[in-house]
């Protein structure tokens, strides 16, 4: 869900970070935070992740989250290790919603709410809680994003021409993905004006792979973030179209 605070700024990249700092220190976000470790698993800011919590030690830190502050991390499981070992910068969400079963087991959507890094283990059983500190966006060269930014829409306008198709999780391994046309993803990221909620929400839109997503949210400037996104969607249309010559 878009954050109407940043809608508001009119798509400056210094007031929109001079508004998510303002944010962050009006949300308190907690000093120690659970974590959750997912291999491919990726949460950007304002993103919606659904998730199926089964596991006994992630029932139970679902059920302090939901008797405290209704927050948690999610951080990609360290690439090419057997043991579990969650990397150092991760998602920090809220839960928006939660539906328990008779089982045990619950859906949840959590709501993205900023970057985070782990700086340290407080508890490892019978869940990981870590001490955090949120990634605060530092200003941007306005003229440098906007240019930036007007790319990446161009770009995503002909990546949805070629029909690519999107990325979008299912909430469950029996559901299908929502139908929705090109054109009112499109609309809808256009009217995004602020530049980090605008390259967050595409990341996530069109990204499919967990290390491209996971380097948009290291990124801590926007337009590292939107280098990126151009990156990705030149090289995604070049072989898109290769293809369509075969």
């Amino acid at each position: 869900m878009p954050n109407p605070v940043f809608d508001r700024m009119g798509g400056n990249p210094r007031a929109c970070a001079a508004s998510h700092r303002a944010y962050i220190e009006r949300v308190k976000l907690p000093r120690e935070v659970a974590v959750m470790t997912l291999p491919g698993g990726t949460l950007l800011p304002q993103a919606m992740l659904p998730l199926f919590i089964f596991e006994p030690r992630y029932r139970q830190m679902l059920t302090d989250a939901l008797n405290s502050h209704r927050m948690f991390s999610v951080a990609m499981q360290r690439p090419n290790t057997a043991r579990e070992s969650p990397v150092s910068v991760a998602g920090l969400g809220l839960i928006r919603v939660s539906v328990g079963h008779d089982d045990g087991t619950s859906h949840l959507i959590l709501q993205g709410l900023a970057r985070i890094e782990l700086e340290a283990m407080v508890q490892l059983k019978p869940y990981r809680i870590a001490r955090v500190r949120p990634m605060i966006t530092p200003p941007a060269d306005d003229a440098a994003v906007g240019v930036l930014l007007a790319r990446v829409r161009k770009l995503l306008q002909e990546w949805l021409q070629l029909g690519t198709p999107f990325p979008f999780p299912p909430l469950s391994s029996a559901s299908k993905p929502p139908a929705i046309s090109p054109d009112e993803v499109l609309g809808y990221l256009n009217t995004i004006k602020c530049p980090e909620q605008a390259a967050d929400l595409i990341s996530c839109a069109v990204l499919k792979d967990a290390s491209d997503r996971q380097a948009i949210l290291e990124a801590v400037d926007v337009e590292s973030r939107l280098r990126r996104l151009v990156k990705y969607l030149v090289g995604s249309i070049r072989r898109k179209r290769e293809q369509g010559r075969d």
